[in-house]
């Protein structure tokens, strides 16, 4: 795997996903063009607001999509598909309009991350690649966003890769915490690949491989004098750890003129450990050497830690980070939102007993609106795709759901928010850095309230409807009721 090669994904699909676009050709439905939506329905974690991640590697994706010939003869295999059908997805090119939000960006239920508009088979048929990109990418950036909060100005470091559910995972998983905020990544792939920082020191076997621990601590500071981080807590962290580890600073680094970086406690109560430990550094001279914490952690743990005054300058954050244990599907969908015809587009609506799972109709546009005065985000406001919104004079906003709940914005600006990234199968958009999207994440997260920002019961973003939009889903539900 190198994530800088283009792979072909194309068959990264449901098998329901051919048999459909199979349906479409006999059907004569292949030149149908129509208007799909990603999006999901729920935040992970009962939290205010998801992060956007994933839109390089699908563009990537987009561009290899091609039949081969070993894809052709497994189709073959199946006996389920026509000799034209085939012929057909063997010269298929990818030509569908794309439009998603930029990597980055705060996301909330019910509005479209990703829209694509092209022929019903090709639309079909990227789904699956779609979905698993976009979700898996979204949620380790929504979980880091999160944990990096909770840090307060800390540096965070993703040590998740071993825990990671496979070789991708672990390496566009570290990607995607390096946009929600973390520092850090002990993914060697993800560094050398994307750039981003390397880090790590040891583990507790190079401290057992030695005869004692201070041997073990006094061969790494030799090894590598100019980045001497120490883990402490092979044995016991006040007893050993930490007097071997000023033993060695004073024995090995003083002498070269070079000031330790710091120790890891990667077990016990980190608390009261980071406490003792401060005393014993910084009684030695060592008040500038950091402490660092690992242990199973999320930002719960991490935010428990500050309030009790824990002496942690930094936090190492594997399995809960890389794999979001603590809720680990985004549930990102993707459906029919409108069919094209002659003179526009003709809505689509899928209505359930679920109110969650009705989908808003139509090919839409997104716009944020802005306080003027603080530059925060107001609301999410979905319209039309040739609608345009004027806030010269405010602009009133109601619940799409509770429709008698009502809003005025005054001095604010509506600035649409998705980019294209294909026209007629070509791509058009400029990818960013990577060290750009996790500025951009950065700033935009920072134009939400606080109170959106909570953990626990965050206050409700609102995604609206225009009234327009929303009379157009009120006249399909009752045709469907009919």
């Amino acid at each position: 795997m190198d994530v800088k090669q283009p792979r072909n994904l194309t068959m990264l699909t449901d098998f329901y996903e051919i048999t459909m676009a199979a349906g479409y050709f006999e059907e004569d439905y292949k030149e149908q063009i129509c208007v799909f939506d990603m999006f999901f329905r729920r935040v992970p974690d009962g939290g205010g607001f998801a992060i956007c991640a994933g839109v390089e590697q699908l563009v990537e994706a987009l561009k290899n999509i091609k039949f081969t010939d070993e894809d052709i003869a497994y189709l073959r295999s199946c006996n389920c598909f026509s000799e034209r059908f085939l012929a057909y997805l063997s010269e298929l090119k990818f030509s569908c309009n794309v439009w998603a939000l930029p990597e980055g960006t705060p996301i909330f239920p019910g509005e479209p991350i990703v829209t694509v508009e092209g022929p019903a088979i090709e639309a079909q048929l990227i789904e699956t690649l779609l979905l698993v990109n976009m979700n898996h990418q979204s949620l380790i950036a929504t979980k880091a966003s999160r944990i990096c909060r909770a840090a307060a100005g800390r540096p965070v470091a993703e040590f998740g890769a071993r825990r990671a559910q496979s070789y991708d995972a672990a390496v566009y998983g570290a990607r995607a915490a390096y946009i929600g905020g973390v520092a850090s990544t002990s993914c060697v792939f993800a560094a050398r690949d994307f750039g981003i920082p390397a880090s790590g020191t040891m583990a507790h076997s190079w401290v057992q491989m030695f005869p004692s621990e201070y041997e073990s601590f006094k061969k790494y500071a030799e090894l590598y004098p100019d980045n001497c981080v120490l883990l402490v807590d092979t044995y016991n962290v006040i007893k050993s750890g930490i007097p071997n580890a000023i033993r060695v600073f004073e024995e090995v680094l003083q002498p070269l003129g070079i000031r330790p970086k710091g120790v890891r406690i990667d077990s016990g109560d980190i608390a009261y450990l980071s406490k003792k430990a401060r005393e014993l550094l910084d009684a030695a001279g060592y008040q500038d050497v950091k402490i660092v914490a690992s242990n199973s952690l999320d930002e719960y743990i991490v935010r428990d830690l500050i309030l009790q005054d824990a002496k942690v300058d930094s936090f190492g954050i594997g399995e809960n980070l890389i794999t979001s244990k603590s809720d680990p599907v985004f549930g990102g969908v993707y459906k029919l939102a409108a069919v094209k015809q002659s003179e526009g587009y003709l809505p689509k609506i899928k209505v359930s007993e679920s109110v969650e799972k009705l989908t808003t109709p139509h090919r839409k546009k997104i716009w944020r609106i802005f306080d003027n005065k603080t530059g925060k985000a107001m609301a999410d406001y979905i319209t039309v795709y040739d609608e345009e919104v004027d806030t010269t004079s405010g602009i009133t906003l109601f619940d799409p759901i509770e429709t008698w709940k009502t809003k005025t914005l005054e001095d604010c600006t509506a600035k649409p928010i998705q980019v294209q990234l294909f026209e007629n199968g070509t791509c058009v958009y400029d990818l960013p850095s990577l060290e750009s999207i996790r500025t951009f994440c950065a700033e935009q997260v920072d134009t939400l309230w606080d109170e959106v920002k909570r953990f626990e019961f965050p206050h409700r973003y609102y995604v609206d409807l225009s009234q327009k939009l929303w009379d157009e889903r009120q006249r399909l539900l009752k045709e469907c009721s009919k």
